[in-house]
């Protein structure tokens, strides 16, 4: 069962082929992009050349990076340690550096997480470890639901629920990462709005809701309560 969010499409770690265009990977289009004068299409275009350019060097970055959270991320290992007492002996279920995959993506999601597949993280999208370790988190957490509670992402009850406790359990809606990549400034309430906007935003993108805004809020508002108040298998939310 696939978490039925659009899982990026993940690309060959390949560097770039040699008919790539590389037209808009200029220092004008550049300059353009910083004084606001690009259009959306020179912008993805420009962004598109860069990513795949810097493929082989994002992934390798990323494998790096995904190898140290492994051994020494507090809530990287708390959560693979829960996943595993829930799966069997063999390890079969686990969440490790083998189905944890780093790849160029072609959507700006930062991550994903499919029952089969396990976890693929968009290397050309993080900024740093720390939204590496934010990633994975909140990724791992749709796995330790999908194995503890055996939600159907296709319910969009279940959806809300999955996208609530990740985005409040992993940390990516702590007051500084608010504050300082995303200008989000309240102070009051700051957690509870940060995850209520981004369950939002998620359930609305799914295929049952179709981009409905008004939908997605009733929907996370039905659930909000009991899956914000869940903080399993933390003892409380976290970071």
């Amino acid at each position: 069962m696939a978490d039925p969010t659009p899982t990026p499409t993940p690309s060959p770690p390949t560097t770039a082929a040699p008919e790539l265009d590389q037209s808009f990977y200029t220092w004008s289009n550049f300059f353009s992009i910083l004084t606001g004068s690009a259009t959306p299409n020179e912008r993805a275009a420009y962004f598109r050349t860069r990513d795949t350019l810097n493929e082989e060097r994002d992934c390798k970055r990323c494998d790096a990076d995904k190898a140290w959270l492994f051994q020494y991320s507090p809530i990287i290992r708390f959560m693979k340690h829960n996943i595993d007492l829930l799966g069997p002996p063999d390890g079969s279920a686990s969440i490790n550096e083998s189905n944890v995959r780093c790849r160029r993506c072609d959507s700006q999601q930062s991550g994903g997480f499919d029952s089969e597949y396990g976890i693929l993280v968009c290397a050309n999208q993080l900024r740093n470890r720390g939204h590496l370790e934010d990633t994975l988190a909140h990724e791992m957490v749709h796995a330790y639901d999908h194995m503890r509670f055996k939600l159907d992402p296709y319910d969009l009850r279940h959806a809300a629920c999955m996208e609530i406790r990740a985005s409040t359990l992993s940390g990516e809606c702590r007051w500084t990462r608010e504050f300082f990549t995303r200008g989000q400034w309240s102070v009051t309430q700051q957690l509870q709005e940060c995850v209520r906007r981004r369950a939002v935003l998620s359930v609305a993108n799914r295929p049952a809701c179709q981009g409905d805004k008004v939908k997605a809020e009733r929907v996370v508002d039905s659930v909000w309560e009991s899956c914000f108040q869940d903080t399993r298998p933390f003892d409380e939310i976290y970071r």
